[in-house]
């Protein structure tokens, strides 16, 4: 035994002792209570070198399976957190509530010493079995804790630095515990921190897919932080009761356990009604609302989601005729509006030619819908549709989501490496959805697939030729983005060989049919009618989430209906308030500019509306219509709007 061994255990002794019958339930005491625990509890020998448990495949495999809905989040969030100590000579471990190793990220220079120190699935790293460690101290803690090379308690483990946070399920036990390890010889605390918050969106995003088919409202003293880490969710039944709440919705509340809030109604929580909180975040186009804690006026803000249909979606389509082959599903994606009808007519005539298309438009105008329509209507039906969301995929992993990576990229990936969305796409359609928001790194390495066809994973290897229609969208102004230096202009030019842009909800001609339509799809187990006031109602809202938001309120009003015909009773108050929108004045300009063709007549008409609403106000309006002011005024200038004997006010 070598002499820091023996060094260590003497330490560890005497510690206990100096220890026992003193008061350690401090935080800080974490590593003296579980030294104590380890020489008086479990007996452990501080010298001991023993080989440690690993269960058998079978039993693994079996613990695996249990934890398999954790697992598939928890492997996202360990690869982002692996890429954000990439290099640091960690390994990221994700264990049972047992202790039991599960999985395992390693940095390819700490891959020796890690199975050196058991570090391998099936290993057994319960506090009990390995002594003080990241991993199973945690889980006897109940709290995150950094396990630093001597505070160890088995000297063979005294070369590890270890930072662990238990995770937490709805019912408030432990049902895992994620850890970074390394043989760093600095304490490093930011590493603690990033496993914490590896945790918390682990937590959050398990809570989410567990009780998606319910009522989920997600809340945060701060609306921008709504999404993020830190908010907190609530699921609700179809009667407003509460079914669970994630770990920071009970902080933010100032409750103590889960149990104190399960089966309270939500009227208990905040001051409004079930019903209410769903109509008011419907009616805000799902954009956060304020709410008040009804036991001290803590001012929230909240979004309401609803239930996911257990059924896939289908397209806002109208009905081809029987018989008839030559009406495809681009056909099917308007009921008569001209702009609709033209767009339509434009996409199927590069249909089967080898030109980039560009969708344009507000949020939730149906531009994935357009792209899949587009897919299904020509050669490539047959072929992947794969779709990615630019904005929604932490820039850590954009890279290797969309490229793939080899397989010994990194040690704990596949062996066989990840075939990326562009790999996934060959033969059939990559959509690329907001893809102003891609990283600006990355536009390089896009462009150069786009140009040449073939791509290279992560990690090298041999070149991969890839066939494949791109079809991109963005709601942001990339002429702005390119302006300000975010944006490639070549990747621009090469995205746009057409530009599609789609209409507003509001814009619509065929309204009326498509909100009939939408209905139908919402309520396909249990058709419902809608009268024609409230079809005359809906046909006056503005829609500022397009047919987004068209399809969650019918959705809500319908879940909510007391019979099978809706009336203007069902509409939620705040819309049945609404009336048509005001005549368009511009002093001496004419409603309509012969200049401009339809579609620029429509945008000149809305524009001025808002400009209207909001007494010319330019930085108000920007920030309405989510645009630079400087991007307002080359509208403005664009669309030939004048308002005479008065100024645009900033």
């Amino acid at each position: 035994m070598s002499d820091c061994a023996v060094e260590h255990m003497k330490r560890v002794r005497s510690l206990v002792q100096s220890r026992a019958g003193s008061d350690t339930a401090g935080a800080g005491n974490q590593i003296a209570r579980s030294w104590i625990r380890c020489l008086h509890e479990y007996r452990l020998d501080p010298g001991k070198r023993d080989e440690p448990e690993v269960v058998d495949a079978a039993e693994l495999s079996e613990r695996q399976e249990r934890l398999a809905g954790v697992q598939a989040v928890a492997k996202v969030e360990m690869a982002n957190l692996y890429q954000q100590l990439a290099g640091s000579g960690y390994a990221i471990v994700l264990t049972d509530a047992d202790g039991v190793l599960l999985n395992y990220f390693g940095d390819p220079g700490f891959t020796h010493a890690a199975s050196q120190s058991g570090l391998m699935q099936g290993a057994v790293w319960s506090e009990r079995a390995q002594g003080t460690n990241g991993m199973g101290t945690c889980l006897v803690e109940r709290r995150p804790v950094t396990v630093h090379q001597e505070e160890h308690y088995l000297s063979r483990h005294i070369g590890l630095s270890c930072a662990g946070a238990p995770i937490f399920d709805h019912h408030g036990e432990i049902v895992a515990a994620l850890d970074a390890s390394g043989e760093s010889r600095l304490a490093q605390q930011h590493t603690l921190a990033l496993v914490t918050m590896s945790v918390q969106m682990i937590e959050n995003r398990v809570f989410i897919d567990r009780f998606r088919h319910d009522y989920i409202l997600r809340f945060h003293n701060r609306p921008e932080f709504i999404g993020t880490l830190s908010e907190g969710a609530i699921a609700l039944g179809p009667t407003g009761k509460v079914l669970a709440a994630t770990r920071c919705a009970l902080f933010q509340l100032g409750i103590a356990r889960p149990a104190d809030i399960v089966g309270r109604d939500i009227t208990e929580l905040f001051n409004s009604s079930f019903p209410g909180l769903i109509d008011s975040t419907v009616k805000k186009a799902f954009h956060a609302i304020p709410i008040f804690d009804i036991r001290n006026g803590a001012r929230f803000f909240g979004v309401m989601l609803p239930p996911v249909r257990t059924a896939t979606p289908t397209l806002a389509l109208v009905p081809a005729a029987h018989g008839d082959a030559t009406v495809t599903p681009l056909d099917r994606l308007h009921f008569g509006d001209p702009v609709m009808a033209r767009n339509v007519q434009t996409a199927k005539r590069v249909l089967e030619r080898n030109v980039a298309i560009l969708l344009l438009g507000e949020t939730g105008t149906g531009k994935e819908l357009f792209a899949q329509a587009l897919h299904r209507s020509g050669s490539r039906a047959d072929q992947p549709f794969v779709a990615i969301n630019c904005a929604a995929i932490p820039e850590a992993l954009i890279e290797s989501e969309l490229f793939g990576y080899r397989g010994g990229a990194f040690t704990g990936a596949s062996k066989e490496g990840q075939r990326g969305k562009l790999f996934q796409a060959n033969g059939g359609t990559l959509f690329l959805d907001e893809i102003g928001d891609m990283p600006f790194a990355l536009q390089a390495r896009l462009l150069r697939v786009l140009e040449e066809r073939v791509i290279l994973p992560l990690g090298g290897g041999a070149p991969v030729p890839v066939d494949i229609r791109v079809v991109s969208a963005t709601h942001c102004d990339l002429q702005q983005k390119i302006a300000e230096g975010s944006f490639r202009e070549d990747l621009f030019y090469r995205l746009q060989g057409i530009a599609i842009r789609l209409p507003a909800l509001r814009e619509r001609t065929d309204a009326r049919d498509l909100i009939r339509h939408i209905a139908a799809e919402e309520s396909d187990d249990d058709p419902v009618s809608l009268d024609d006031g409230l079809l005359a109602a809906l046909e006056r809202q503005r829609w500022p989430g397009n047919l987004r938001q068209l399809r969650h309120l019918l959705r809500a009003m319908i879940a909510l209906r007391d019979a099978d015909r809706l009336t203007l009773r069902d509409l939620p108050p705040e819309y049945r308030s609404s009336t048509a929108p005001p005549a368009i004045d511009s002093g001496d300009d004419a409603p309509a500019d012969s200049d401009l063709n339809p579609l620029e007549n429509a945008e000149r008409d809305a524009l001025l509306l808002e400009l209207q609403r909001h007494s010319w106000n330019i930085s108000t309006v920007a920030r309405q219509l989510k645009m630079s002011r400087n991007t307002l005024y080359r509208k403005v200038q664009r669309l030939n709007i004048r308002n005479p004997g008065k100024t645009l006010q900033l």
